[in-house]
């Protein structure tokens, strides 16, 4: 089952948002499909053409156009029974406070009588990206410049500009099993075709799989780690060997394979080092924002990074900025110059390493089966029925509110965010037992 069909069928079931960059599966949004009926019904009697939209727009109104409707439904569960009775572990949107240094900062900027509200350099600021590249330098081990950075509208936003900079109309983008839905909406602007790999057991990657599913039409290995929905994190072994297989296949095929690493839960792992893409593979691009490490999610500030090493490297970031021209202008002003200050401050990750482990230590207690999180805020267990989405069903009637997987492409699984209160952990217990008895 496609994704896009996932939510289409996933018409029953509580509203969902995936990660910062904000997408909803749910109800389906009956007064859209039809207007989209009637508009086609309509034109086809004038003989005209059928839609007044693009056609390609038409499956993207009809499983994307709901948001209102979701906000109404997790609304009313809350009017109805009380915001502190509903679970709500759908939305990743962090909740962790920001660093004190942020307020710090941004009172100065605010109180700065020299601070500038024009329009910014397209790719940033010289000086901002001139930080961003000393720090990630001393991270990454590598040598970067100003040149190979470019200041986006959030990791969405970097994405957007990377994948239109290399992708040919056509061409695909390999990701690895379950991933972020988004990913399918950067491939639609991009014009090219999302292709999957299965990982293993414990959501690793499969170097085999991946070998396999690479074909002349492959440009791009899209990666996120740590993982949304699996808060899993690559090892270095994984990515060296990754990394082997791109470069075996780009020979094989004639031309270049980028390694695109998404890494916006960089800062959020536990007891395990994440480790650079920079070090395995030298055709390598890193897109990241400060919605989780500095808990920035609403400013939508992020960058986009080229490996100095990297075929075209230059040729590339030029590209990706220019892209930005085009599709978001350029990135906000005022987080630009704050986030330049705030190189290597994160959030008290020490939050989020507690939520995860009451949480699985709760589940794990009621007979819930599932990988601990290496990283990033977020459950993905395994469904007691083979219908992760009836089970996500059987939730909402204990007012706990849960992605299905299949929405990830994971069908049998399904997503928590402990982004949320410990109490709305602690209190959700009792539902989550019930709803594994109901079966």
């Amino acid at each position: 089952m496609s994704v896009l069909n996932a939510i289409i069928k996933f018409s029953e079931a509580p509203k969902v948002a995936i990660g910062a960059r904000f997408h909803l599966i749910s109800i389906r949004n009956d007064e859209n499909k039809k207007s989209l009926k009637s508009s086609r019904s309509c034109l086809k009697k004038k003989g005209k053409r059928a839609m007044p939209i693009a056609d390609k727009m038409i499956k993207m109104v009809e499983g994307m156009g709901m948001v209102k409707k979701m906000f109404e439904e997790g609304a009313r569960l809350k009017a109805e029974h009380g915001a502190e009775n509903v679970f709500d572990f759908s939305l990743g949107n962090p909740d962790v406070p920001p660093p004190p240094e942020f307020k710090k900062v941004l009172k100065d900027l605010v109180n700065d009588e020299s601070l500038y509200h024009g329009y910014t350099p397209n790719p940033g600021y010289p000086h901002v990206r001139q930080a961003i590249a000393d720090y990630l330098g001393s991270q990454h081990d590598v040598a970067l410049t100003p040149s190979l950075i470019v200041m986006t509208v959030g990791a969405a936003g970097a994405l957007n500009d990377v994948l239109n900079a290399v992708i040919n109309p056509g061409e695909e983008i390999l990701v690895p099993t379950p991933y972020f839905i988004g990913y399918d909406h950067y491939a639609f602007i991009a014009n090219a075709a999302i292709k999957t790999a299965p990982t293993n057991a414990d959501f690793h990657l499969d170097p085999a799989a991946i070998e396999s599913a690479i074909t002349e039409k492959t440009r791009v290995m899209l990666i996120n780690s740590p993982n949304n929905p699996t808060g899993a994190v690559y090892s270095a072994e994984e990515l060296t060997e990754l990394g082997r297989v791109l470069n075996q296949a780009s020979q094989k095929y004639g031309k270049r394979i980028y390694l695109v690493a998404d890494e916006p839960y960089r800062k959020i792992a536990y007891d395990v080092k994440v480790p650079s893409v920079f070090q395995t593979y030298p055709h390598s691009i890193i897109v990241s924002s400060y919605s989780k490490e500095l808990s920035l999610a609403g400013e939508r500030i992020g960058y986009l990074a080229v490996n100095p090493q990297a075929e075209d490297a230059g040729l590339v970031a030029g590209a990706a900025a220019v892209i930005n021209t085009m599709l978001c202008v350029n990135a906000p002003s005022l987080p630009q110059l704050a986030v330049a200050q705030l190189q290597g401050i994160t959030v008290d990750v020490s939050i989020y390493r507690r939520r995860r482990d009451m949480f699985c230590r709760g589940l794990s207690e009621i007979g819930y089966e599932f990988h601990v999180p290496e990283g990033a805020f977020y459950l993905f267990p395994k469904s007691p029925i083979a219908d992760d989405v009836e089970f996500t069903r059987i939730l909402k009637e204990e007012l706990i509110l849960a992605v299905p997987g299949v929405g990830f492409d994971g069908p049998g699984y399904f997503r928590l965010s402990y982004a949320v209160p410990d109490s709305t952990i602690s209190g959700s217990m009792a539902g989550f037992k019930r709803a594994l008895a109901k079966i």
